[in-house]
C-alpha cells in the first residue's frame, strides 16, 4: 500500500495530535480501503494563478479529507427533473443539482472544497446530447449514493468527518470543484466515505467586510473584492471555510427567500462604511429579513461566473443569523427642556397648541450641570411647555 498524505508524511503524525485515538482508528481503517490513492490537501487543490484561475498541478484520482459544512439539500435542489435537449428547447436547463462543501481539518492545511453534481449535462451548450444526461431513476440512485455511506448506510449531515475519493475535478467561478466533469459514466464518479459522524463543525473565523472587500469607488467597471494570489489574505484566505461575518446590514432584500432558485437567493449587505457584499440565502427559512445590523454565519464561497477570471465574486452562503456583536453608534436630534431648582414637586406639561389640553410629559428627568433636564424626540409635536407644581 502506497499512501501519500499531501506529499508530506509528517502531517499524518500531526493528525494524531489533532484528533482522538478513536477517530484516528476509524480514519486509518478507511484509508486501507483507498490503497494506492494519493491524498490531497485543500490548500493545494485550490491554488490559483494571478488571474484567479486554477494553478493546481496534481493528478487524479486522489482522496481528500474534510468535515461537511452543509447538508445536501440546503444549497441546491436535487429533485429529479430530466429534460431532453430537444434541438435546444431545454438548452442550459440542468434539472436536479446536488452540492455540499467540506472544510479541511488537517494541521497545515487550510480551506475548503465544493462538491457538485448535475442531472442534465446533455443540455449544456458544448454537449447537446440527451444521452449524456441522467434519466430520473438513475439520478435518484446517484443522489442516494452520495447521501449515504456505503458501508453503514449512515445519512451524511453537516458536522460529519468524511473522505472523498475523486476521479474528476474542474475549475469554474474562482474555485476548483470536485465533480464528474459533466460525465455520467461510473468512471467519473466521486465517492464519500464516513470517518466519523458528528465530528463537529469548526469554529467560524470572525471577520468584517474590511477583510474581504474595499469601499466602493463608484466605477461599475471595477471590482472591489480583495484578491490575494498567495491566499494569505482577502477572499482567497477564507474561501471554502466557515466564517462569522459581523456588523452588516441589508441593502437589498428580494433574495431573502428560501423558495427562490439559487441564482435569485442573493442579497446585498453593507457595513455602513462604503463596502458592499453578497449574501446567498439557503433553501430553508432564516426568519424575517433583519432590519438592523446583524452577524451572518455560513460558508465563505466564490461565484465569479467565469472560467477565466477568479479574482472576484466572493460571497457568503448564510446558514444562521445572530444579533450583531459590534456596538452601534446612534446619533439623534433631541429637544431639551430644562429648569433650575428642585424637581421632586414639579412636573412638565406640554401641548401642541394653546387651544388644546395640557398633558403630562412622562419622560424621566435627568440631573445635568445643576439643571433638571427632559430629553424629547425631535419628532414630538409639542410646541408649548410649562411647569406645574403638585403635591
Amino acid at each position: 500500500m502506497n499512501i501519500i498524505l499531501s506529499n508530506n508524511i509528517s502531517q499524518a503524525k500531526h493528525y494524531i495530535q489533532y484528533v482522538s485515538a478513536t477517530i484516528l482508528i476509524g480514519f486509518l481503517t478507511t484509508i486501507n480501503v483507498h490503497a494506492q490513492i494519493r491524498f490531497e490537501t485543500h490548500s493545494n487543490l485550490q491554488t490559483v494563478t494571478t488571474n484567479g484561475t486554477s494553478a493546481w498541478s496534481g493528478s487524479s484520482p486522489f482522496s481528500i479529507v474534510g468535515v461537511l459544512l452543509t447538508d445536501s439539500d440546503e444549497m441546491l435542489d436535487s429533485t429529479p427533473d430530466f429534460l431532453p435537449y430537444n434541438d435546444g428547447e431545454n438548452l442550459g436547463k440542468m434539472g436536479g443539482e446536488w452540492q455540499v462543501v467540506i472544510q479541511s481539518v488537517l494541521p497545515g492545511d487550510r480551506g475548503g472544497t465544493v462538491c457538485w453534481m448535475g442531472q442534465n449535462y446533455g443540455n449544456l451548450a458544448w454537449i447537446r446530447d440527451s444521452d449524456r444526461s441522467y434519466q430520473n431513476d438513475v439520478w435518484i440512485s446517484e443522489v442516494n449514493r452520495l447521501n449515504h455511506d456505503s458501508a453503514t448506510g449512515h445519512t451524511f449531515k453537516k458536522g460529519d468527518l468524511v473522505i472523498i475519493t475523486v476521479n474528476k475535478s474542474l475549475f469554474y467561478g474562482g474555485k476548483r470543484n470536485i465533480n464528474e466533469a459533466h460525465d455520467i459514466s461510473s468512471e467519473a464518479d466521486f465517492t464519500i466515505t464516513l470517518v466519523q459522524s458528528n465530528f463537529g463543525l469548526p469554529e467560524p473565523d470572525v471577520i468584517s467586510l474590511n477583510s474581504v472587500v474595499k469601499p466602493d469607488d463608484g466605477d461599475h467597471e471595477t471590482k472591489e473584492d480583495i484578491f490575494d494570489v498567495t491566499r494569505k489574505s482577502g477572499g482567497e484566505y477564507y474561501q471554502g471555510i466557515r466564517v462569522r461575518l459581523t456588523g452588516i446590514q441589508l441593502v437589498t432584500r428580494d433574495g431573502w427567500d428560501p423558495a427562490k432558485p439559487w441564482n435569485q437567493r442573493k442579497c446585498i449587505v453593507t457595513d455602513g462604511e462604503g463596502r458592499f457584499f453578497t449574501l446567498r440565502h439557503p433553501r430553508y427559512s432564516l426568519g424575517a429579513a433583519p432590519t438592523n445590523k446583524f452577524d451572518a454565519i455560513g460558508v465563505f464561497n466564490q461565484e465569479s461566473d467565469s472560467g477565466t477570471d477568479g479574482t472576484y465574486g466572493y460571497e457568503l452562503f448564510v446558514q444562521r443569523i445572530e444579533p450583531s456583536t459590534e456596538p452601534t453608534l446612534n446619533i439623534s436630534k433631541k429637544i431639551m427642556v430644562s429648569w433650575q431648582g428642585e424637581s421632586s414637586n414639579y412636573r412638565v406639561l406640554s401641548t401642541r397648541t394653546l387651544d388644546e389640553n395640557w398633558t403630562v410629559v412622562t419622560n424621566g428627568i435627568i440631573q445635568m450641570n445643576g439643571l433638571n433636564v427632559l430629553l424629547l424626540d425631535s419628532t414630538d409635536e409639542s410646541k408649548f411647555f410649562k411647569l406645574e407644581r403638585f403635591k
